[in-house]
């Protein structure tokens, strides 16, 4: 069995299955904005509340690569 193991998001969202799933979820998303707004606006604040540990998670994951410290690093010893 040969199968693509090539995952592309952009391919995805440009093919048939994608802007099916982009209209649905657009529609959906209208829909619950228009008929559903007081209870999409009481959401509002636990929705911010959960977004703040997701955005710090996603977004702090690629900076534990720039303090890796080399032997050779003399930051704090005096010069001899």
């Amino acid at each position: 069995m040969n199968t693509q193991s090539n995952f592309s998001l952009k391919q995805w969202m440009q093919s048939p299955t994608g802007f099916v799933v982009l209209g649905l979820a657009a529609f959906v998303a209208i829909y619950l904005i228009t008929e559903h707004t007081s209870h999409v606006l009481s959401l509002l604040p636990y929705m911010l509340l959960l977004l703040c540990p997701l955005l710090h998670f996603f977004m702090m994951r690629g900076m534990h690569q720039q303090h890796i410290h080399k032997p050779d690093d003399n930051r704090g010893h005096k010069p001899e």
